[in-house]
């Protein structure tokens, strides 16, 4: 049964049956897909700082940002590097996907290491982003996740993708 509905995700509570037969009853919350994006020149890559409303922060992290409807991951990947940072890449690798959190979630998270970066003249932010480009060498990532300065689970988990 849904219980929500908006604009990007949808929200249900369903009953299932788990792999030992027992029947529970779950809510479950559909995003819809994303895609986040390293890009990487030379030994730097960029990061943004972004205020998160959910945690009332900012956070740094890669740029990231939800599939729309009829597009494929990698036209998000290049809309989104050109939304969130002003650079568009002529080069984007796919690393695969992650699940968010599927505990409670079935959010699949597609992968890319965008490079050869060049300024794009489109470049015009989304209205609720409050966004900072920051340049960030690529020595000092382990150091970054280690202290916490990097704590968000998908930049994580590209740059372990991408730079492993």
């Amino acid at each position: 049964m849904e219980i929500y509905r908006g604009k990007r995700l949808s929200v249900e509570k369903r009953e299932v049956t788990l792999p030992n037969g027992e029947m529970m009853e779950r809510v479950i919350v559909h995003p819809g897909g994303a895609v986040a994006i390293l890009p990487v020149e030379g030994d730097d890559c960029y990061l943004i700082r972004q205020y998160r409303f959910a945690i009332d922060d900012y956070i740094l992290e890669a740029p990231a940002g939800t599939i729309e409807e009829g597009e494929k991951p990698h036209e998000t990947a290049y809309r989104e590097l050109i939304e969130e940072t002003g650079m568009k890449a002529s080069s984007f690798v796919p690393k695969g996907c992650i699940y968010s959190s599927p505990g409670y979630t079935d959010e699949r998270i597609w992968l890319y290491l965008a490079q050869d970066l060049s300024p794009c003249s489109d470049f015009r932010m989304d209205e609720d982003e409050v966004i900072e480009v920051v340049r960030v060498p690529i020595k000092d990532l382990d150091a970054m996740i280690a202290d916490g300065r990097i704590a968000d689970a998908k930049t994580i988990s590209l740059i372990c993708r991408c730079l492993r």
